[in-house]
């Protein structure tokens, strides 16, 4: 039997995708496409892969675009409930919401900003063998990313959440030391959790519930692994993504439905949304470019995102040029992750 199909999960989908402005600018995060599909899609297959049939998927920011995507994406099988936050509240908070649906055993939460081939079976092996109240799911940060770390004892025993990782050799850690731990967004979690998790109000369970847990003396445990995963909460993650998973499928860039690349344009490592125009002698490389953008005839772009300027009236940064908005991409390294953030 599989276990996996009696378990419900919880797809968070609710936060405002701040650092994947201007890309959600008329979206919620989860309704950006990736490789041509919504986010949300990936999640949806990855969970109904294992067998999961019972889905929660709360909602706050542009709602309306993540039932959009899961009407068209959903598989045909699975029973979706939405929980619709009036104001945003929190991995804790949304939890707490629909905690009478979560009550009746161990339940899956996933982040709906991912992509990844992490083995659920495996995750739930660990969590029922150690009993745990939470089992959170974590992989090396070896390139030591901004994510923020996760303690963790010689027995998987999880301590504590800490800050950023510093610099390999940086303070006093010693250059071989082993790569800090981060957490994916994947957990399962046994209903005992609700015991930590305030009532009607806002809160994180990685600084509020789990902390509290933790020094109650509850066992919560990592399920440390090094199978694919990827996190799309930010610009230059995003399109870095997309350029691994085009490389390998010996593409340089995609295109969107009604998108068109005159003859004389060139455009390399880029990803471009639905309804683009592509003028002859414009150039495009390592840019994002939203729906219904045109790049002008002899324009020129290099690691860029570009949207309709119309759909940021009152743009926070970047540059209005023409119809467009133009708003740099940072490097990957300057991304940083908080690890209940949407």
């Amino acid at each position: 039997m599989n276990r996996l199909e009696t378990l419900p999960a919880m797809i968070l989908a609710a936060g405002y995708g701040t650092r994947l402005w201007p890309l959600t600018a008329d979206r919620a995060k989860p309704a950006v496409p990736f490789l041509n599909q919504p986010l949300i899609s990936y999640t949806l297959a990855y969970l109904r892969a294992f067998g999961i049939r019972s889905m929660i998927i709360n909602l706050h920011y542009h709602p309306e675009t993540v039932r959009r995507a899961v009407r068209q994406h959903a598989p045909p099988d699975v029973d979706i409930h939405f929980s619709y936050e009036p104001r945003v509240l929190g991995t804790g908070g949304a939890l707490d919401r629909v905690r009478d649906r979560l009550a009746n055993g161990p339940f899956i939460v996933v982040n709906g900003k991912i992509i990844t081939e992490i083995d659920l079976r495996a995750v739930l092996d660990t969590h029922l063998e150690r009993r745990a109240l939470a089992t959170l799911v974590l992989k090396p940060n070896t390139a030591r990313e901004r994510f923020s770390r996760v303690d963790v004892d010689a027995t998987g025993r999880i301590l504590g959440f800490g800050g950023f990782p510093t610099v390999q050799g940086e303070r006093d850690e010693p250059p071989d030391a082993d790569p800090p731990l981060l957490f994916t967004g994947i957990q399962i979690l046994d209903p005992r959790i609700f015991a930590y998790i305030p009532r009607d109000r806002f809160s994180h369970t990685t600084s509020e519930a789990y902390p509290r847990a933790i020094q109650r003396g509850e066992l919560l445990v990592a399920h440390i692994t090094n199978e694919p995963w990827y996190e799309l909460s930010t610009l230059s993650r995003y399109l870095e993504t997309h350029l691994r998973f085009l490389r390998a499928r010996g593409q340089s860039m995609i295109g969107g439905r009604g998108t068109i690349i005159d003859p004389g344009a060139d455009v390399a490592d880029s990803v471009l949304w639905e309804r683009v125009r592509v003028e002859r002698g414009a150039r495009l490389h390592r840019c994002i470019v939203g729906d219904d953008v045109v790049i002008p005839s002899g324009t020129q772009w290099d690691r860029v995102a570009i949207v309709r300027a119309e759909r940021c009236p009152s743009p926070e940064r970047g540059e209005i040029i023409g119809d467009n908005l133009i708003v740099p991409i940072e490097p990957v390294t300057d991304c940083s992750l908080l690890v209940d953030s949407l």
